[in-house]
């Protein structure tokens, strides 16, 4: 995916915020489709197969915590959510649904394009690791270059972001990773959020994964991978 042929989907019922992260994101090459609407945001995110949607929390009919869900069942897209409102449960919640980033209302457009930018290098460069190299230990396959991930031998969805998340912790096996080191790998250096979303993206791993996800918190530092090698 070259940054010239990367798909955008941006779904807000203001008009002016749909023209002025036109304006901004059409001279970097991207293709940008919109939609004012959670139900014509979730009808386009189908057709479209976006590379990244860039979500307002508050649409009319169906809002982007429901349409987010919906979306979800289908597609890992890499998904930025808008919301208007700077309370801490807004953004866990959406969080909590499947974003992989967010922004608080009003916020710079610049700040938005490099977020983006930052996600499709990522969503590009894929592995850091060799594409021969699995990481398998006993319960768990994690092949980098495919991007998939089985436990006890069933292979077990996750996001994109998620999927970063573990592979980072599993490439460092016995080593704590900050909660600062894991944002500056999974989300890069442009990402100003809060360390929160580390928190609550690998607790959707640990979820998937079961009793053999490997993944210890050390209280007050990070997060630190220890699963039994194969």
């Amino acid at each position: 995916m070259g940054t010239m042929s990367a798909k955008i989907l941006i779904i807000d019922d203001e008009a002016s915020i749909l023209n002025l992260v036109t304006a901004y994101l059409r001279p970097e090459g991207y293709e940008i489709q919109t939609a004012i609407d959670g139900r014509a945001g979730l009808l386009a995110a189908q057709a479209f197969q976006p590379d990244l949607i860039v979500l307002d929390i508050m649409l009319p009919g169906m809002d982007g915590l429901e349409l987010l869900s919906r979306l979800r069942r289908e597609s890992d897209v890499y998904v930025i959510m808008l919301t208007a409102k700077n309370e801490e449960t807004d953004k866990i919640i959406g969080l909590s649904v499947g974003a992989d980033d967010y922004l608080t209302k009003p916020f710079s457009p610049r700040e938005l394009v490099a977020r983006i930018k930052a996600a499709l290098r990522r969503l590009r460069s894929g592995s850091d690791l060799p594409d021969s190299q699995m990481l398998t230990f006993q319960h768990l396959h994690i092949d980098p270059a495919g991007r998939r991930v089985w436990v006890d031998g069933r292979e077990v969805e996750l996001t994109t972001t998620e999927f970063d998340l573990l592979k980072t912790l599993a490439a460092h096996r016995g080593m704590v990773l900050s909660r600062e080191q894991l944002l500056e790998q999974v989300w890069g250096q442009n990402f100003f959020g809060e360390m929160r979303v580390v928190d609550v993206h690998l607790g959707h791993v640990r979820q998937k994964l079961g009793p053999h996800h490997g993944i210890v918190t050390v209280r007050g530092v990070g997060y630190r991978f220890e699963a039994e090698r194969d």
